[in-house]
């Protein structure tokens, strides 16, 4: 095993704990706010830690380019998805107290 497998066996383990730690969050945090913050937050550096994973391993700068270009759109429509999920509940929330 080489040094770069070492490397990517430790980012995809991380990875995979962030993953579970984000899906704990989900199904044991008491609201929506805090599942979504537990959600996005985990997802997001566990998908940086397989892209760290990849990266180690690939040949080109290209692929590299690529590979950060899709990090940063899944973050930015997470975000997105988020906070439009957070709004709609708030909204939800306002309406039931008036």
């Amino acid at each position: 095993m080489s040094w770069a497998d070492g490397i990517s066996l430790l980012c995809i383990l991380a990875a995979l704990f962030f993953f579970l730690a984000g899906t704990v969050g989900l199904l044991r945090m008491p609201d929506v706010f805090t599942r979504l913050h537990a959600l996005t937050k985990a997802d997001n550096l566990g998908l940086g830690l397989i892209v760290l994973a990849t990266a180690v391993q690939l040949q080109s700068w290209t692929e590299l380019v690529k590979l950060a270009l899709i990090w940063m759109l899944v973050m930015v429509s997470g975000a997105t998805v988020a906070h439009l999920i957070a709004r709609m509940a708030l909204s939800e929330s306002s309406d039931e107290k008036a």
